[in-house]
């Protein structure tokens, strides 16, 4: 399950509702430095069980390089609204159209950046129409379908929603942790962090569980038809990731003409475990990008 470091808003960044013609979203909006030169704007889309919280460590040192920040909780994650059974709600190409509103309601070309699930969307948003982005950066998010010891992983999260509410499986998740497990997640965060955490599963939509994790797990390689787009890619990832493993990620990278970039001492959640190598790395490639760098 992604951790954030925290659930509050960095300083001087807002949480609201995002309208667009798709509905309303809720973002973290975190603006430009200041006395910074403003370079750019950037949507941040997050993975399986994940939320925009994911994205706080980075949100100060990318404000720092100039760039504005909005991170989103897609269609049925955490604050974002959706149905609670209607799986057709989260088709990839009804996520992907939800994508091309947020970022038309930021009302310029925007950076791309998603994260593992949110990756495979970013992605489906792109092939669909690319003209609403900068640049598109695929954060610990493989080709085509995750590692088969996660599927096994997400098939056993789609099974136990099928007959449990999302409280009594997080009650079993919970009872399965083992001790070093809890001591870990006492010492991130203690029961502050545990309490925000369950607040974030119970308001996820279930529906948008077992479709993610179906699509998760069925993903066709399409960076055949990415690479054909006329877009700087960059293909990030932690030193060790057993969800797409490296190999896969940097022939991903060669197939894309991507920048590849391996954030040290960091693993499936770069954006937590190494926030400033992360970050400093994601500005490199935005001013690259823009002919900045």
């Amino acid at each position: 399950m992604s951790r954030p470091v925290t659930f509050v808003p960095p300083p001087g960044a807002r949480a609201y509702s995002l309208r667009t013609a798709r509905g309303e979203f809720a973002v973290v909006d975190a603006p430009v430095a200041d006395g910074v030169e403003p370079r750019g704007v950037a949507l941040l889309l997050p993975g399986f069980t994940g939320s925009k919280e994911d994205f706080n460590p980075l949100h100060v040192p990318l404000a720092r390089r100039g760039y504005r920040t909005v991170a989103v909780d897609g269609r049925g994650q955490y604050e974002s609204d959706g149905p609670e059974t209607d799986e057709s709600a989260y088709a990839r190409q009804e996520l992907a159209r939800d994508v091309l509103a947020q970022a038309e309601a930021l009302g310029e070309p925007v950076h791309l950046l998603g994260h593992s699930f949110g990756g495979q969307v970013s992605r489906a948003a792109v092939l669909l129409d690319h003209a609403p982005f900068r640049s598109l950066t695929l954060m610990a998010s493989g080709p085509a379908q995750i590692s088969e010891a996660q599927q096994q992983r997400v098939k056993l999260l789609r099974d136990a929603l099928a007959v449990m509410t999302m409280a009594q499986v997080w009650d079993a998740m919970r009872a399965m942790e083992t001790p070093e497990e809890t001591e870990t997640a006492a010492l991130d965060g203690g029961l502050d962090d545990r309490d925000d955490l369950q607040r974030r599963w119970l308001r996820t939509k279930p529906a948008q569980l077992v479709a993610a994790g179906r699509q998760l797990c069925t993903e066709p390689d399409r960076i055949k038809e990415l690479a054909a787009l006329p877009l700087p890619f960059h293909v990030l990832s932690g030193a060790r990731d057993d969800t797409w493993p490296l190999p896969l990620l940097d022939d991903m990278a060669l197939r894309l003409n991507a920048r590849r970039t391996v954030i040290e001492n960091a693993e499936h959640s770069p954006n937590t475990d190494q926030p400033l190598a992360t970050a400093r790395a994601i500005a490199d490639f935005w001013d690259s990008a823009d002919g900045q760098g």
